[in-house]
């Protein structure tokens, strides 16, 4: 028996979604044979009844919300103290394997030289970490280094000096 060929072709004018992805609006108001007629699916009577009704942003049904259970440490000096990180230190990660790339023996590697080079573009603090391996003489000056990052760029025959915020 012959292969049965494809016949019909896919176009614009044929597409359709996949079956049982889209759902049909639900139409409220529309008699009470529809299961959604009278209340339109509001219930009887309260605040969630009337028109306007919005229910307020984290509320929890009466339950005591979540930013009041939450303890009540302030102060930017403690990492748990404010859960929503409003007081993170910003700064720019460069790796190691970045400075090999772009940069030659015995230079000079400072945030305007590691901006000119596209590495470190924000104005934050640049940090240099440790990914990647790193052959070349170079004289870093930065911010914040990670102690497994000078160590192998003191190991090269670097040096590692740390500038202020």
């Amino acid at each position: 028996m012959a292969e049965k060929t494809r016949t019909e072709e896919i176009g614009l004018h044929n597409l359709k979604p996949k079956p049982g992805s889209r759902r049909p609006r639900k139409r409220l108001g529309r008699g009470e044979g529809s299961g959604l007629g009278k209340t339109s699916g509001r219930g009887h009577k309260g605040a969630g009844s009337r028109s306007g009704s919005k229910r307020k942003a984290g509320y929890e049904g009466g339950q005591n919300p979540i930013h009041m259970r939450m303890r009540k440490l302030r102060g930017p000096h403690m990492k748990k103290s404010m859960p929503f990180e409003n007081f993170r230190t910003k700064s720019q990660p460069v790796n190691l394997a970045d400075l090999e790339e772009r940069f030659d023996a015995d230079a000079e590697v400072t945030p305007e030289a590691l901006k000119e080079k596209g590495l470190a573009k924000r104005s934050d603090p640049v940090k240099i970490l440790a990914r990647g391996e790193i052959s070349k003489k170079l004289t870093v000056r930065a911010h914040g280094f990670s102690a497994a990052a000078k160590e192998k760029i003191e190991a090269a025959g670097g040096s590692c000096h740390t500038l202020e915020p």
